[in-house]
């Protein structure tokens, strides 16, 4: 039988969390040679929400539903200042209570401490949160370090790209490490357990106390136009490229190339926010060269097309929703 899995889909979701979970667990992976049947994905509506084909909900289910589930996830919520709704505190609280696997996506350890199911566990949340998770419940184990924490029936996820190795940690508890790696291969995702976690980016300022890769940073952010290779900003930082590539992982937990390619996703994501250049302006001030380029990196690391995310982004400003589709 398929592992029924419920998702949380409210106003203001990551659409990464998402997109995520959708491409994970809502895809049919029976002509991958993966398991089949593979998962039961659903999801919860909390309130009217707007929704791009790229994240469409083929199937929605009730609140007796979710809390029925096998395993619930818990995307980042929206705005922590307020308390989420009751209704649907209770529900995740009862689906735990029914043995039910609970997981959190950043923000989304908000809504299970106040279901009440952090108290005494540790738990991931997005660095951002992290001392306000802390100071509201005092009782919860906020680990700032980790990029996801499994706790056996709650596991949680940093946010962000962090998410999706959450969710392929689950596929592999489900399925095992063999589908897990078939899957992260065919998703072109590198595939690593628990144990090989890297520390998650510092927020603000990755390496402050290492000067010489702080102005490093900063040249290469300046440059996203154009074509800077590790060797550049070797040259730039007077070390060599060993030298660099070992400050790189230790201040911001990515390699200097990876780290680039975060960045310029980031600067399309404003610019496809802000402006209105075409695809093909963004791809060059991004410095991707190519539309191509830029739709398959901007879609494997946000989640959606460019063009998706411009129109689902601009809709969402104008308040023009789209009605999740009910099966």
């Amino acid at each position: 039988m398929p592992i029924p899995i419920a998702l949380v889909f409210a106003a203001g979701i990551s659409s990464l969390d998402l997109a995520a979970a959708r491409e994970m667990f809502g895809v049919n992976r029976a002509g991958a040679g993966l398991v089949d049947p593979w998962y039961d994905f659903a999801a919860y509506v909390v309130d009217p929400v707007q929704s791009c084909d790229a994240c469409r909900i083929d199937r929605l289910c009730s609140l007796d539903e979710l809390a029925k589930a096998h395993t619930v996830i818990v995307p980042g919520w929206p705005d922590v200042t307020q308390a989420p709704p009751t209704a649907l505190v209770n529900a995740i609280r009862d689906a735990h209570e029914a043995g039910a696997r609970i997981v959190s996506a950043g923000t989304g350890a908000f809504v299970l401490a106040a279901a009440g199911l952090l108290d005494g566990r540790r738990v991931a949340t997005h660095w951002a949160h992290a001392d306000l998770l802390a100071a509201r419940y005092p009782r919860v184990r906020v680990d700032t370090d980790a990029l996801y924490v499994d706790e056996g029936d709650i596991l949680s996820s940093a946010g962000g790209a962090a998410t999706i190795d959450l969710f392929l940690h689950l596929v592999r508890l489900d399925h095992g490490a063999a589908v897990a790696k078939a899957l992260a291969h065919r998703l072109v995702m590198p595939h690593q357990t628990a144990d090989e976690q890297a520390p998650p980016s510092s927020p603000s300022e990755p390496g402050a106390e290492d000067r010489v890769l702080t102005e490093v940073l900063s040249w290469a952010a300046g440059r996203l136009d154009q074509q800077v290779t590790v060797e550049d900003m070797a040259q730039q930082a007077n070390v060599s490229r060993r030298t660099l590539v070992r400050r790189f992982r230790a201040g911001t937990g990515m390699a200097p190339l990876q780290w680039l390619l975060t960045q310029r996703v980031q600067l399309a994501q404003r610019l496809l926010e802000t402006t209105h250049l075409s695809i093909e302006q963004v791809a060059t001030q991004t410095g991707m060269g190519t539309a191509a380029t830029l739709r398959r990196h901007f879609s494997r690391t946000v989640g959606v097309p460019p063009d998706s995310y411009r129109r689902w982004f601009r809709g969402r400003g104008r308040g023009d929703w789209s009605p999740v589709p009910v099966a």
